[in-house]
């Protein structure tokens, strides 16, 4: 595997310099490869990328393979976002010290209904709201890996993929390893996982013509098991591309396991909570979640943090940051609605006369509101309104 160059040619080498694809697969001389393969002018070339269902919303952490799909389809390239509607009934063991707790069959395909939703969204308000139109945007798909492990025999994937893949390649990986050696150990159903995923790059690229598989830096074991299957029985060449992981401030990987998911579902995090997580990113950080998370060209990321230096009490990469991460994320009118509560934290708010500062303030009667049942609103310096209460 190798890092990508920046003076590699055209995708490869712009997303390189914004830091979203971290290394390339298979190492020595695929970058190069890759990189012609992705040059405009080229056919459009098929990626995709895997989201288990382990939960009923993708998190922020999802973001950055999301861009990374989202990066492809504007340099014209088709994109498969893939549900693990199969996989998630095992459990990845990547990076993993214990075996996850299983989830019901009715339970996977609930979140795997509700993340094929939450990708259309993503897609479509990336369409409408971030892309500035044209016949370039390439091809987005969403499926659901169930559709094809959950009709395959289980002899026949065996005596077909299975006889592809070599044992001491899956018990050679560092996670592998480790399980095996602890109390616990490892069950089958996840041993058997990367063996599972590498059959979707298998599936999608007999039925695609797939050719990259993305994924966040703890998959490159899964990306590796995909590789090693598909050229054996295909003879084609293909690549794998990770994306960087997102962590907290103490450095935990940021999602479910770890309790710290800021979810991209307004139910379980409203657009309010998503803006604030964003505009709340210390400097050291924030140029490269502009990069990350963002469409902005590079140029225009470096304008906004000259003017930050200049101005840091105005924080306005953080502001543009959220701005543009909860447009993709809950459209326009999520934008909209986190800036007005926005208004409220800032102190832009106040309720006959008294100042609210939290969104969630119960309204007092007697307070906020006079015994006739009226409340004066102010918002901002010059706009007034009278609200009557019809029931109290």
């Amino acid at each position: 595997r190798s890092r990508p160059r920046s003076h590699s040619a055209g995708l490869l080498a712009a997303q390189c310099e914004r830091g979203l694809f971290q290394e390339v697969f298979p190492g020595q001389g695929a970058e190069e490869q890759l990189a012609a393969l992705l040059e405009p002018g080229r056919p459009p070339v098929t990626a995709y990328c895997g989201f288990d269902p382990t939960a009923d919303s993708l998190h922020v952490g999802h973001l950055p393979a999301v861009a990374a799909l989202l990066h492809f389809q504007r340099a014209g390239h088709n994109v498969v976002a893939v549900v693990g509607g199969a996989t998630a009934r095992l459990g990845d063991p990547s990076g993993r010290l214990r075996a996850r707790e299983p989830l019901a069959a009715e339970r996977v395909r609930d979140n795997a209904r509700a993340l094929r939703l939450c990708l259309w969204r993503l897609f479509e308000n990336h369409r409408r709201l971030l892309w500035a139109g044209g016949p370039g945007l390439g091809r987005a798909e969403v499926l659901d890996n169930a559709r094809w492990l959950g009709r395959r025999p289980l002899l026949g994937f065996l005596c077909g993929a299975g006889g592809r893949l070599r044992m001491g390649t899956l018990l050679s990986r560092q996670g592998c390893r480790e399980r095996l050696r602890s109390a616990e150990g490892m069950s089958l159903a996840e041993f058997v996982y990367p063996a599972l995923q590498a059959y979707d790059f298998l599936h999608l690229h007999r039925r695609r013509g797939c050719r990259v598989q993305l994924g966040g830096a703890d998959q490159m074991g899964n990306i590796m098991s995909g590789y090693e299957l598909v050229t054996k029985m295909t003879g084609t060449d293909v690549f794998g591309i990770t994306v960087p992981l997102i962590t907290s401030t103490t450095g935990d990987k940021l999602g479910k396991t770890a309790g710290n998911a800021v979810w991209l579902n307004r139910d379980k995090t409203s657009p309010f909570e998503l803006y604030q997580f964003f505009v709340r990113q210390q400097d050291n950080i924030v140029e490269k979640y502009l990069k990350l998370f963002t469409f902005l060209p590079l140029e225009e990321i470096a304008h906004i943090m000259e003017m930050h230096a200049k101005e840091p009490e105005k924080w306005g990469p953080q502001k543009r940051l959220a701005a543009e991460v909860t447009k993709l994320v809950h459209g326009t009118e999520g934008l909209e609605s986190a800036k007005r509560y926005q208004k409220i934290t800032d102190g832009g708010v106040s309720v006959n006369g008294i100042r609210v500062t939290n969104p969630e303030t119960v309204l007092i009667l007697g307070q906020h509101i006079l015994k006739n049942g009226v409340s004066l609103l102010r918002v901002g310096k010059k706009n007034y309104y009278i609200i009557k209460w019809l029931q109290l």
